[in-house]
């Protein structure tokens, strides 16, 4: 029997990373040097805020993603906390509004205006008061508007709902008191009915976070883990950690079985944390590493083997954090399907790394594309706490769709439906049979009076998906070149939406003509 490899076919077997240009990174920004294991950088579509290192209290800084080069030494920072910052996280569903944790004890939630800062931000929106020692980890449910989950070295998990009117809670709404160490990692199911937990006990826990339950709890002797990840829907853990020799390590768990891991594997024997990051999109596994410059990639498949190495992407420069872009952020054009931000504090430097699938074509690419979580809650704070699940809403990222920052894809103008409709019965129908004459005046009146309003329904479809305020003049050439190219796709567009007008109103006027002679003839 002959020997024959095992080719896989992938549409991301060739994607790279490209690490942007000077004049689009971050210069001249003070990274924190805390050694808390954590990101230190939280971005979405309008700002990027990165913990930063200052004399006594704790504080961050916030910059507008285009305000890219050198860095003022006198920026405006969000200054509010008496000890250092160790977390910090954009709420999913409002890009003005961030979450931060402290050494002293507090989350504080904070209003970022929608101008540049001219003054710090010393005073939150929001306190929150239940934690009896420092707070390492902070996450906002992935479908529930206004809850906030935040885990403290009292080995406490605290769940707040912050729709009330106080400014100050400190009572949440749920404690979740099942750990014996330090929390080091939460990590939500798609619809954030479960979490995950990674303890300094060696433990992965999956809990049910309304009911307080422990659903599963498993810890392996090879496998000392640090950070743990929910692999979307496919009912699979992802953990990274050390093995007994010390070297770096990964695993793969059965979410409904954690007393042995599906896959184990060892990477290298460097020192540094791994912090692994999943795109439910495209089913990709990013492994980056803390204190080396690289990023590891795979591709998560629902059978044997399960884990997919794909590429490596290398840089001399180390990162101490990483910051992750919301897929509506990305560039599309460019065929970008994510986006790191790497802190290189050795050079005060936040350099954006875009990882891009290879393409010839200059159109929109839907199979590297699917529907995404939309910036729109699926559900209020109160209805999650009454037991309801609920997936998040998705919304496609093609230019010219629907707003990505606002509404879900299937809510759209209901003329559109119709008028597309009547066109393809129209098409398939040929000529008109004598019988149908009156009703087929009617359908032709129906038709032009939809036509007619067609333009104005068409307006809100051709907007390209870019505001005033997040596309302004292009500043390189790369810039106009892209802009140009999203141009041609929507000039591109309206010539076929011009030819199918014509081609109807062709057979609208043939069809008049046969009604014409046919009644000539009686």
């Amino acid at each position: 029997m002959s020997w024959r490899p095992q080719y896989r076919s992938s549409k991301f077997r060739h994607v790279y990373g490209k690490a942007a240009s000077k004049d689009k990174c971050y210069d001249c920004v003070p990274i924190t040097r805390n050694v808390h294991d954590n990101h230190f950088c939280a971005v979405n579509p309008s700002f990027i805020a990165v913990v930063t290192e200052c004399a006594g209290g704790g504080a961050f800084l916030v910059i507008p993603i285009k305000q890219t080069g050198k860095l003022d030494p006198h920026y405006p920072r969000v200054c509010g906390h008496k000890g250092s910052v160790l977390d910090i996280k954009w709420n999913p569903f409002n890009d003005f509004v961030i979450a931060s944790c402290s050494e002293d004890t507090t989350v504080k939630i904070w209003d970022i205006p929608n101008q540049l800062l001219k003054r710090n931000i010393t005073t939150p929106k929001k306190e929150l008061l239940g934690h009896a020692r420092r707070v390492g980890l902070i996450e906002w449910h992935p479908t529930a508007d206004n809850i906030l989950f935040s885990s403290g070295y009292d080995y406490k998990i605290m769940i707040w709902n912050l729709d009330v009117k106080d400014t100050i809670l400190s009572k949440p709404v749920k404690i979740l008191d099942c750990h014996r160490d330090v929390v080091l990692s939460m990590s939500f199911n798609t619809d954030g009915s479960l979490l995950a937990t990674s303890c300094r006990d060696r433990k992965i826990r999956v809990i049910d976070p309304r009911a307080g339950t422990v659903l599963q709890e498993g810890s392996y002797k090879s496998h000392k883990v640090n950070k743990v990840l929910f692999l979307g829907n496919m009912k699979k853990l992802f953990s990274t950690g050390t093995s007994c020799w010390n070297n770096r390590q990964i695993a793969l768990w059965d979410q409904n079985d954690l007393s042995v891991p599906l896959l184990e594997e060892d990477l290298d024997g460097s020192s540094g944390l791994l912090f692994p990051v999943y795109d439910s999109d495209t089913h990709m596994l990013y492994v980056v590493g803390k204190g080396d410059g690289n990023i590891r990639y795979y591709e998560i498949s629902p059978e044997k083997p399960y884990l997919n190495y794909l590429m490596e992407y290398r840089s001399h420069s180390p990162q101490k954090g990483i910051g992750m872009m919301p897929k509506r952020g990305l560039d599309v054009a460019a065929c970008e399907i994510f986006r790191f931000y790497k802190l290189i504090p050795t050079k005060s430097l936040i350099e954006p790394v875009s990882m891009i699938v290879p393409r010839r074509s200059e159109s929109y690419q839907e199979d590297i594309y699917p529907l995404t979580a939309a910036a729109q809650p699926a559900l209020t704070a109160q209805e999650w706490l009454n037991g309801i699940n609920k997936g998040p809403l998705l919304v496609s990222l093609r230019p010219g769709s629907e707003d990505v920052n606002s509404l879900p894809q299937f809510l759209e103008p209901e003329p559109l439906v119709k008028t597309t409709d009547l066109s393809q019965q129209q098409e398939g129908g040929g000529r008109m049979q004598e019988k149908q004459k009156p009703r087929a005046i009617e359908d032709g009146r129906r038709r032009l009076k939809l036509e007619e309003k067609l333009p104005t329904n068409e307006q809100t479809c051709l907007s390209n998906g870019f505001g005033i305020f997040e596309c302004p003049p292009p500043k390189t050439e790369n810039e106009l070149l892209q802009m140009y190219y999203r141009q041609q796709e929507e000039i591109r567009r309206l010539r076929e939406l011009l030819i199918q007008r014509d081609v109807q109103i062709k057979q609208l006027e043939l069809k008049l003509r046969n009604l014409c002679t046919d009644t000539g003839n009686y």
